[in-house]
């Protein structure tokens, strides 16, 4: 029976015709994104409430996970706060698996061809983003933009880490930022009575105009022609600096790891008041935190035609001083000390536990959260941006005496559950882990650093319950159900990260 040529095929038939150079690098980088990919996998499998998952075991290859059909997989044992990949095959009954869109398929549970399939596409463009990333100085970047695009592999723990699949090779290349491109951003003209605008924003006469990503201009709203204003991607890739300083979010209409990267309208309205209410929080923490002000925001009452533009970083760090997303710690080699990895995680957790008990829980990833460090690499203060996905807690913020920002919505909420895993989920199980990079090296750093903490509520959570996660591979799985779902992954600071019967 003839098969369709797989997407890593695919992708090596455009490289061809793009990037032809390319090709013999690509190759070459395959193996190792496939292990990247399967030991993200693997972590799933391992630890997230699977409902067709009924055992989780010690195995012969260090665990063995029994399905509700009889079937069992075998692998090694599953740190569920290792980065890399360290799991490069793993056995359903007698055969062995080193593809992890293979693997999905042949499990053949609810859903997973199309996993399978996002799967594939990671494996490939991850192959495709080291074989094009360019080599980088030993010295520190100067930009802040630099900085961003030093980061390869995308999101530490989620199998669809580099998912991309509504992009061509090209325009993986184009817009990539670890591909280090220049990307010219489109600029669409709107009747300002037709939008929705908090704060200023550049206008021609009576009409603003939108920044809009090529990507978007080409495929979702059919604009013709090219050029524009040069600007360089940032982790997000929907985001970019411009040349001038600020960062532009912009809307972009695919899925890109597990999202579609628009931008709402309850997000552009809310956007003045949120950041006005953080800066004023952000006070309170006697300057280890800034937050970047959001200058404007606009909508023509679209999903697919809004941008918002932000302050950059870098206004945050003095001379000499380096700011940087947490998620491109790993490219300096500072996690590698336990004094560092310490000093930075009491940095990062108190300042985090002070606006949680304050009444605001950030999003505090890789991504979102960033470190100014200086000369030396010594870890100052923090920054953060994007506040579109915080929660604000009302009671909270009136016990202290604060007032609450005129909001409603899903931005608000009492629940300290919800409020509990915003914060740790992302900042303890995803940036704190990624940069720790294993289990154990976590859990040192964490011990050191709640020592020195008021020992509160949340943070008597923190050190005593299961760590909230994301359940992402759940999520991909069970496309029916809408919104985050949650699971407890073993804490650090309880136990040794393990897999014993679940």
């Amino acid at each position: 029976m003839h098969r369709p040529p797989t997407v890593e095929a695919q992708v090596a038939a455009e490289l061809a015709d793009a990037r032809p150079g390319l090709v013999p690098r690509y190759s070459a980088e395959l193996p190792g994104a496939r292990a990247a990919v399967l030991t993200r996998l693997w972590r799933a499998l391992a630890h997230e409430p699977l409902p067709w998952i009924t055992r989780r075991a010690p195995g012969p290859q260090g665990l063995a996970l029994r399905l509700a059909d009889g079937r069992a997989l075998h692998g090694p044992r599953a740190d569920p706060y290792a980065t890399g990949a360290y799991v490069t095959a793993v056995h359903l009954d007698d055969e062995q698996y080193d593809d992890p869109a293979r693997l999905m398929t042949d499990l053949a549970v609810p859903h997973s061809a199309g996993f399978a399939a996002e799967l594939g596409h990671s494996v490939a463009s991850l192959a495709l983003s080291r074989a094009g990333h360019p080599a980088h100085p030993k010295e520190w970047p100067a930009r802040d933009w630099e900085w961003e695009q030093r980061v390869v592999d995308g999101h530490p723990f989620h199998p669809n880490c580099r998912s991309r699949p509504g992009f061509s090779v090209a325009e993986q290349l184009a817009y990539g930022p670890e591909h280090g491109p220049v990307v010219e951003l489109r600029t669409v003209p709107v009747p300002r009575d037709e939008c929705l605008l908090t704060g200023s924003w550049p206008a021609d006469g009576e009409r603003l105009l939108i920044p809009v990503h090529p990507w978007q201009a080409a495929h979702v709203l059919k604009l013709s022609g090219e050029g524009g204003q040069p600007a360089h991607p940032l982790m997000s890739l929907r985001t970019l600096a411009l040349p001038d300083g600020p960062h532009v979010k912009t809307a972009l209409s695919t899925r890109l790891t597990s999202s579609v990267r628009d931008i709402s309208e309850y997000s552009i309205g809310v956007s003045a008041t949120l950041s006005s209410f953080a800066e004023d929080l952000a006070a309170r923490t006697d300057g280890l935190l800034h937050v970047t002000r959001t200058l404007g925001a606009v909508t023509a009452h679209s999903p697919d035609l809004a941008a918002v533009l932000r302050e950059s970083p870098r206004l945050y760090a003095g001379p000499g001083e380096h700011v940087l997303p947490v998620g491109a710690l790993a490219t300096t080699g500072l996690q590698d000390s336990p004094a560092w990895l310490a000093g930075f995680t009491r940095l990062a957790l108190g300042v985090g536990l002070r606006l949680l008990e304050l009444g605001v829980a950030l999003e505090a990833h890789g991504q979102n959260l960033l470190v100014v460090l200086s000369a030396t690499g010594a870890p100052l203060r923090l920054v953060y941006r994007d506040l579109a996905d915080i929660r604000v807690s009302p009671a909270r913020l009136a016990r202290h005496g604060i007032r609450p920002p005129g909001l409603s919505g899903r931005l608000v909420t009492d629940d300290e559950t919800a409020l509990r895993r915003k914060l740790f989920g992302s900042l303890v199980a995803g940036a704190l882990a990624g940069t720790a990079g294993s289990g154990a090296a976590l859990r040192t750093a964490l011990e050191t650093a709640v020592r020195d903490l008021p020992r509160t509520p949340d943070l008597t959570a923190l050190c005593e319950e299961p760590l909230p996660a994301k359940a992402l591979t759940l999520m991909r799985l069970s496309p029916q159900t809408p919104g985050d779902q949650w699971f407890g992954l073993p804490n650090p600071l309880v136990l040794e990260p393990d897999t014993s019967d679940q």
